[in-house]
């Protein structure tokens, strides 16, 4: 720009800084064309607001491809005026899928990782099998889900028809930013997988 209009590039950095301007940052965004936008919404955080007595809600969703990486060499520990440091290239252990149900009325997550992530659907009913078992008896379960094909899978929905007290509640369409455990994942990831070792998924 500043080759364009004939000033220094100084200068058009002080310009731009001046009127806050960032021209090399672009935010993405995607609205929902989901016709039942609002009633969803409208549900899901009455769910997160104002839970039903006797009732569980939980915040269900998968994180797939989760690597197990270990570093070729170690790395060294922040010290006084030097940054952690780690190396570049690293060890491929394998690879898992972490389903995890985020109970919104006191934070726990339930998790379990899988290790083979072909038949999906079949991952998820061990997952929400695993999820019934501990939830006490008596308890209604509200499950929150994003509009992913497999958790509308017609054996997903026979398994939710021979265990009634399991009630889905699906995010709307291009809108899985409403289901809170999507705020889990990337924390998982900052604190633990990113600067992790693992010698296997």
């Amino acid at each position: 720009m500043a080759a364009l209009v004939g000033l220094s590039l100084r200068t058009v950095q002080r310009i731009w800084d001046a009127h806050r301007l960032q021209p090399h940052r672009v935010r993405t965004f995607k609205r929902s064309s989901d016709p039942a936008f609002a009633e969803k919404v409208e549900d899901i955080v009455g769910l997160y607001m104002s839970p039903p007595a006797h009732a569980v809600v939980l915040s269900i969703d998968e994180k797939s491809q989760i690597q197990a990486l270990s570093r070729t060499r170690p790395g060294t520990l922040v010290k006084l005026g030097r940054p952690a440091t780690m190396t570049h290239d690293y060890e491929r252990h394998g690879t898992t899928t972490l389903f995890a149900a985020l109970n919104v009325l006191d934070g726990t997550v339930l998790g379990r990782c899988m290790h083979q992530h072909q038949h999906q659907h079949q991952e998820l009913i061990r997952f929400l099998n695993s999820v019934e078992g501990s939830v006490p008896a008596g308890k209604v379960i509200h499950a929150i889900l994003d509009n992913y094909a497999v958790h509308k899978h017609p054996r997903v929905r026979a398994w939710l028809s021979l265990h009634p007290r399991w009630v889905f509640h699906f995010t709307p369409t291009s809108a899985s930013w409403i289901n809170a455990v999507e705020g889990f994942f990337p924390a998982l990831n900052r604190r633990r997988l990113k600067r992790g070792r693992g010698s296997s998924p």
